[in-house]
């Protein structure tokens, strides 16, 4: 479900409906709920319809050979409602897409809003993950997907990528129906907070396995060795997380902090170290602090294929990257880098471009 936009993963979503209703394009939006999720009144400002599904997460759908993120999206309340028109379907990434695989949506105009390449995101997670039964299902699930993805190739009538990678990795797979359009934004201006704080800061999802391995490699190779305040925030971090400020007096760890909190953080820190390994999709905390943040250090690996290069202060190894950041900590963030962030970050990522580029995708 696309709101509240409280985590990366739903940005494009929400920020896609919003915009694409200002276009004068009438939505009708499927959406999966489970946990405590609610109906959300909000979603109705921008949709013609809502409808809501409950996603069968039972442990019987461990035991069918579709990859688990789209067996559980199997819903047949679903299929019937969207086979009673003829409109086109956008599906909100390649776990939505169980109905190409039903032969009553052969003819219909199809479309996948890829935000990773899944097959590989999950390899990723297996190789973090130490616990067993969570490894074996990121495995299982990352094998699945690399059958799913070919058999579904020609099923559909575009791939839509949120990255320019993901794109180049899937025209080397042979996938010929693939198009870019940037990831929707929320309305962020390159209004950057006068205050200014001498600390640098990590942030993300802490319940993320790879997340929670960055922060590791950071606190043992950047932040105990350089004498400054740091600041891990995010959600959900885990016990030996939090643990890091009790052994280290400059490290401060903040755990769930509220949305207008981690803006705060993200404006006032003097450095956003931004740092992956993973090689699919668009990193949003990179966004966010090129958008709303100063000085913002990271390595090649997470802005490949982004055009943003420019934009970042780049460094692949712990040595470089501790050069970069003692050598940061003294430089104030300057007018010109302003400016120069202004003048690509609102050239790629413009909402109501990225949205006439779909339409015509999806029309054409």
């Amino acid at each position: 479900m696309p709101y509240p936009v409280t985590y990366g993963g739903v940005f494009d979503l929400f920020y896609k409906l919003e915009t694409l209703y200002k276009q004068g394009i009438q939505i009708h939006l499927h959406c999966f709920v489970y946990n405590k999720m609610q109906e959300q009144n909000e979603l109705a400002k921008y949709c013609a319809t809502v409808n809501y599904y409950k996603r069968n997460k039972s442990f019987s759908a461990l035991l069918n050979n579709l990859p688990f993120i789209v067996f559980t999206r199997k819903n047949k309340t679903l299929l019937n409602n969207l086979l009673q028109d003829e409109y086109p379907i956008l599906m909100e990434g390649i776990h939505c897409s169980y109905l190409v695989t039903d032969n009553q949506f052969a003819k219909r105009k199809k479309f996948i809003r890829l935000h990773n390449i899944e097959s590989t995101y999950y390899a990723e997670l297996a190789k973090a993950e130490k616990n067993l039964f969570k490894k074996w299902y990121y495995k299982r699930e990352s094998r699945l997907l690399k059958k799913y993805e070919p058999f579904i190739k020609n099923k559909v009538d575009s791939f839509i990528c949120v990255s320019q990678k993901d794109e180049e990795t899937l025209l080397e797979l042979g996938f010929t129906n693939t198009n870019y359009v940037p990831v929707f934004l929320p309305n962020w201006q390159i209004n950057y907070s006068t205050e200014s704080e001498v600390y640098c800061l990590y942030h993300g999802d802490l319940s993320v396995v790879t997340n929670q391995q960055t922060v590791l490699w950071l606190y043992e190779n950047i932040f105990k060795k350089i004498n400054t305040q740091f600041i891990i925030a995010g959600k959900n971090p885990t016990q030996k997380i939090k643990s890091i400020s009790n052994n280290s007096p400059n490290i401060k760890v903040i755990a769930n902090p509220s949305e207008v909190e981690m803006q705060k953080l993200i404006a006032n820190a003097h450095i956003n170290i931004i740092y992956a390994e993973s090689i699919t999709g668009i990193k949003l905390k990179l966004l966010n602090a090129l958008f709303n943040g100063k000085h913002c250090v990271t390595n090649a690996l997470t802005i490949a294929k982004t055009n943003l290069d420019a934009l970042c202060k780049i460094a692949d190894t712990a040595e470089e990257m501790r050069n970069m950041i003692e050598t940061l900590l003294t430089q104030p963030f300057t007018n010109e880098e302003r400016k120069l962030r202004k003048e690509i970050l609102q050239e790629i990522f413009n909402n109501e471009k990225s949205a006439q580029k779909l339409s015509s995708i999806i029309w054409r």
